[in-house]
C-alpha cells in the first residue's frame, strides 16, 4: 500500500540514477512513516546528496539569522502599525506564558527549559523584519513546540548524510532565500 502513495521522488534516467524529493519543513517524525521505501532506498544508494540548505553549516545558520533582522537602529515597532504591534507582543507574553505548559516530559528530561526554548525560537524578535516575524509566530504552536528538539525532513536528511558520509551540498545559497522574502512589502507579508 505505501508504494502507491506520492513519494515526491522523481528520477532522471541516467547511470548512475540521479533523483530529486521533495520535503517540506516539518519535524521528521510527523512524515518519516509515510516516506514510501522507493524514496528511502534512493536516499541509501546515493553517493552525492544535495539540499536547498546546507543547515550543517555553521556560516548557513549565521547568515539565515543575520538576513532577518531589520537595518541597523530600526526596530519591529518603527515598521508595524501600533495596533498590529501590541497585538503581536500581547500574544508573544500569551506563548511565553504557555510555553512551560506545552513541552514534552521527554524535553524536560533532556534538559529543555521553556525560557530557553522560547528565547530560541523567539529571542530577538523586536529587530525582526515583519515576514519573519510571521513565520515565527506561525511555529509558536502547542503542537510545533512539542516537536522541539526534532529535526525537520531537511535536517534529518542531512544528518544522516553525514552520519553514512555520504558527500553533502546545497543548491541554493541563504542570499536566494533571503532577498525575495526580505524584498515582499508590508501588505504582501
Amino acid at each position: 500500500q505505501q508504494n502507491e502513495l506520492n513519494s515526491f521522488l522523481w528520477t532522471i534516467k541516467r547511470d548512475p540514477p540521479s533523483y530529486f524529493f521533495g520535503t517540506i519543513h516539518v519535524p521528521y517524525t510527523r512524515v518519516w512513516d509515510f516516506i514510501p521505501e522507493n524514496s528511502k532506498k534512493a536516499f541509501q544508494q546515493s553517493h552525492i546528496v544535495y539540499f536547498e540548505l546546507d543547515l550543517t553549516d555553521p556560516y548557513t545558520i549565521s547568515a539565515l539569522t543575520s538576513c532577518q533582522l531589520l537595518p541597523q537602529g530600526k526596530n519591529l515597532q518603527d515598521v508595524l502599525p501600533r495596533d498590529i504591534y501590541h497585538r503581536l507582543k500581547r500574544h508573544l507574553e500569551y506563548v511565553k506564558l504557555m510555553m512551560p505548559s506545552w513541552m514534552t516530559p521527554d524535553q524536560r528530561g533532556k534538559g529543555l527549559y521553556a525560557d530557553y526554548l522560547f528565547n530560541a525560537i523567539a529571542g530577538n524578535w523586536e529587530r525582526k523584519r515583519p515576514v519573519w516575524v510571521m513565520l515565527m509566530v506561525n511555529s509558536l504552536t502547542e503542537v510545533d513546540i512539542k516537536s522541539r528538539g526534532v529535526p525537520v525532513l531537511d535536517l534529518f536528511l542531512a544528518q544522516e548524510a553525514e552520519r553514512l558520509r555520504k558527500q553533502t551540498g546545497a543548491v541554493e545559497k541563504v542570499e536566494e532565500q533571503c532577498h525575495p522574502l526580505n524584498g515582499l512589502n508590508f501588505s504582501q507579508v
